[in-house]
């Protein structure tokens, strides 16, 4: 008995994690993976584990039987196993409630999918406390007895920390990996549950006596017991089976999906619209990572802008651009881009998702011989390269954050290092129609490390290009580079595009970002808020 009820603690805290770290992926696809989104989960999380040790040690001194606890871990199993098939459409409700700018709807999703998780962590936390009700003996070991269980349910959740991220939500899905956790409850359920239909059995047969001698059941005892046991087994494997087997479908259901792929760092989507157009989509879906048609080089959307960031320097010719870095690579339109209108300069492309790097060579056609994948965290790059680049390209997003170590005066500086004597640095950010907070701190970031800093404000769109040069420019030498450019060629076309955009941006004073203190997401969370109020 003890080392089943020990194992059903390990048990308790290995699913009690995996369904914390399921939920982080179920909500990303919808609501991102912001710190906002984790304190929320996190803070739930331990308030429904609190909740249980509560409810656990009160109905562990009413009712201290093994038989009731199993009863508690298949609870927790059913329960678990709902909540990706009623979690979907709940979440689409954030789609609607975006598509609307309704902020109730988008909250009130997010409320409901997080309640959807107390039931199974509640009953989760019971399991604890319970397993020390029943496995005291003397007061003298209460503490022996206690560390012993906090012990193996802390190594469960340990594990089920790994377990989720590396192999199955990468390999089966979030969904299914749901699935596989509720069946471990119920196959615990089971072996609690079967225990006690014998030894409810054996009672049966020997009223009066000690269980060490107990009547032998008779051959129809025996059968009757069989009967029981298959029956127990049937009710709690066979729906967890063929749950386990159905076909689960896309994680969440866009227009024109033609694959998608849950991996380590991103839920993954790329769609294709009638003319043959692909888009990279990525997480909570509200941007488009890369774009890709076999028949057009521009896009008419802000990727052309990284295009213009060599014409600051003054008498440039598209022959002397030299090597490029792109942090974000993503599906590869901006390397594509550069190779198209620039020839086959080296370009060193940084991506830290592989599965990313996959689906662009496989759906992006990203086989230029001229690019170089990095497939690592883009600070780690720049930490680590030795190379000098002309144009440097950042549109790293978890969308729709930009991580913040992407954004602060010590990763600038470290490129500054990286770029050519006529070097620029290029990042594509975030803005509403009256909310530039976001565009006027990078700026403020920027302008310590570099002497010229520009905005481009993208027609039509909440983007805004910004370029940074190691020299001290104008937008005079910029403006009559591009006009010198043949109106007819894929940059004179640029240059139409982002010319007038250009405009001299100083900074205010105001919120820089650093290492210790980079407000990133509370600005973007601000712009979001901005966007919902319609301004």
């Amino acid at each position: 008995m003890r080392i089943r009820l020990l194992s059903f603690v390990f048990l308790s805290g290995l699913c009690g994690m995996a369904i914390e770290m399921c939920a982080a992926r179920l909500l990303a696809p919808y609501f991102g993976t912001s710190q906002v989104v984790w304190a929320n989960l996190i803070g739930l999380i331990l308030l429904y584990l609190s909740l249980g040790y509560f409810l656990g040690g009160r109905l562990a001194d009413r009712f201290p039987s093994e038989r009731v606890l199993a009863l508690l871990l298949l609870v927790a199993g059913l329960f678990m196993a709902i909540i990706p098939f009623v979690s979907q459409p709940l979440l689409q409700q954030s789609v609607v409630g975006l598509g609307q700018v309704n902020v109730s709807i988008l909250v009130g999703s997010l409320e409901s999918v997080l309640l959807l998780f107390s039931v199974p962590v509640t009953v989760l936390g019971m399991v604890s406390p319970f397993a020390i009700r029943l496995t005291m003996r003397e007061v003298q070991s209460a503490g022996k007895s206690s560390g012993s269980i906090y012990m193996l349910s802390t190594l469960g959740s340990i594990l089920g920390t790994f377990l989720p991220v590396f192999l199955f939500i990468p390999t089966i899905g979030t969904r299914r990996t749901f699935l596989v956790f509720a069946l471990v409850l119920f196959l615990a359920a089971f072996w609690g549950l079967r225990s006690s239909v014998a030894a409810w059995r054996i009672g049966q047969y020997g009223r009066g006596q000690h269980v060490s001698g107990a009547k032998a059941p008779t051959g129809a005892g025996r059968f009757q017991q069989a009967v029981l046991q298959v029956a127990l087994a049937g009710v709690l494997l066979v729906p967890s089976s063929a749950l386990l087997a159905a076909p689960s479908g896309p994680l969440k259901a866009i227009p024109g999906l033609i694959y998608e792929q849950e991996s380590l760092y991103n839920y993954i989507q790329v769609t294709q619209s009638a003319d043959g157009t692909r888009q990279l989509i990525l997480n909570e879906g509200q941007a488009i990572h890369s774009i890709y048609n076999p028949q057009q080089i521009l896009t008419g959307w802000y990727w052309d802008y990284f295009l213009a960031a060599p014409f600051f320097t003054p008498g440039f010719q598209p022959s002397q651009l030299g090597r490029v870095a792109i942090i974000g690579l993503a599906g590869g339109t901006i390397a594509r881009q550069f190779t198209a209108v620039y020839g086959p300069i080296p370009i060193d492309g940084v991506e830290i998702d592989p599965a990313i790097v996959s689906v662009a060579r496989q759906y992006f056609d990203m086989r230029e011989p001229n690019l170089h994948v990095f497939q690592e965290d883009g600070r780690a790059f720049a930490q680590q390269t030795q190379a000098s680049y002309d144009v440097i390209a950042i549109d790293a997003f978890q969308q729709p954050y930009i991580p913040f170590h992407l954004t602060t005066v010590e990763f600038f500086r470290t490129l500054y290092k990286h770029l050519s004597s006529n070097g620029v640095l290029t990042l594509n950010t975030g803005h509403t129609q009256t909310d530039f907070r976001l565009v006027q701190a990078f700026v403020n970031t920027l302008s310590l490390v570099f002497p010229s800093v520009y905005v481009f404000l993208v027609p039509g769109t909440f983007n805004a290009e910004i370029m940074a040069t190691k020299q001290a420019t104008s937008l005079d030498a910029f403006e009559g580079n591009l006009s010198a450019l043949p109106p007819d060629s894929l940059l004179g076309q640029v240059a139409r595009e982002v010319g007038p955009q250009a405009v001299f941006w100083k900074p205010d004073g105001g919120v820089v970002f650093t290492d210790d203190r980079a407000p990133v997401e509370e600005l973007t969370d601000a712009l979001l808020i901005s966007y919902a109020e319609g301004r």
